[in-house]
């Protein structure tokens, strides 16, 4: 297989690369029913908020989430599964690659034509190397999917050799899958030809497809889910970004979120967020990966990682917002 690092040393970078991650409820409010409506809706507002990106100079990479599209799709599965055959949770990242990335483009593409923008956007199906020896594998950690009954759950393992969790808040049970670090991106070297050639890229939706390679050397797809934002740092690791941006639901990251002694954090260096992930500061749940795909990036590459909202997204190229982490 070719070295993805090989190829990013020898690169004759003509603009800075960003590496713009966004989150799942961006492109679908976790409230929302998931109608197609919804869905553009949001796609639409987002590509608006992204234009003044789209118009800078900047050579651009997107990312995103898929957790309520493909939690709305494995619902589908399993109440037609009488019906159809279910798909297993491979094949489900793919298919809600292909559904955000059309929604996502077309809104962009929408967008470019509003504000006179002659830029070219493409949606590349990625699949992300995991190791099949990931601990992950043996600790499984990631919920995916409807809430059963404890009827049900005992039913389906009469069926399937699946791993269940009680929700700790009452609401049932939930499969739960392995969440393995992503080792290499397989498309890297076609994403950056693409950016070489002036296109802007969506690509490791919803953390890429997971697949890992057998004796044989024939790839295959693996039951898993890749943390979106630790693929988007090893994309820009392997691309040798010029930042990581990792977009989320609040402007900043903070130490004792939501408590009275609340601390915004606007800047921190390696040894600070590293300090501060390890004391638990950041939750499992929704900012510790981003905070530990930060410190990825920045350790690999040298380079800045900022974490932010949207709607913060150009004060804090400005310096102006959002937590910066840097060496």
């Amino acid at each position: 297989m070719v070295n993805l690092l090989i190829i990013a040393e020898k690169m004759d970078k003509k603009k800075d690369l960003l590496v713009l991650a966004l989150g799942g409820n961006a492109l679908l409010d976790s409230k929302s029913k998931g109608t197609i409506e919804e869905r553009e809706s949001a796609a639409a507002a987002t590509a608006d908020q992204l234009i003044d990106i789209f118009k800078s100079d900047y050579d651009v990479i997107l990312t995103h989430g898929n957790g309520p599209q493909v939690g709305n799709l494995l619902i589908q599965n399993e109440e037609a599964a009488n019906k159809v055959p279910a798909m297993p949770l491979d094949v489900c990242v793919a298919e809600t690659q292909g559904e955000i990335g059309f929604i996502l483009q077309k809104a962009i593409k929408n967008s470019f034509f509003k504000h006179d923008l002659k830029k070219q956007i493409i949606t590349l199906l990625t699949e992300v190397l995991v190791d099949e020896n990931d601990p992950a594998f043996s600790e499984l950690s990631k919920p995916v999917g409807p809430y059963y009954s404890l009827e049900q759950t005992r039913n389906i393992l009469n069926l399937k050799d699946w791993k269940f969790k009680e929700d700790p808040g009452g609401k049932g049970y939930r499969r739960v899958v392995a969440s393995p670090k992503p080792v290499k991106i397989l498309q890297a070297g076609i994403i950056y030809n693409l950016i070489q050639n002036g296109y802007i890229v969506i690509s490791v939706g919803g953390g890429g497809i997971p697949v890992w390679i057998d004796k044989e050397n024939n790839i295959r797809g693996m039951e898993a889910v890749i943390d979106k934002d630790l693929a988007s740092a090893r994309l820009a690791i392997d691309l040798k970004a010029d930042k990581l941006i990792i977009l989320t639901n609040v402007e900043c990251c903070y130490i004792n979120f939501k408590k009275p002694n609340q601390i915004t954090l606007n800047d921190m260096n390696l040894d600070e967020a590293q300090t501060y992930f390890d004391q638990g500061h950041f939750s499992a749940g929704s900012m510790g990966p981003k905070v530990m795909a930060a410190i990825e990036f920045v350790t690999a590459t040298g380079n800045e990682a900022i974490i932010t909202s949207i709607e913060k997204l150009t004060e804090a190229l400005e310096g102006k917002a959002g937590t910066l982490i840097h060496h």
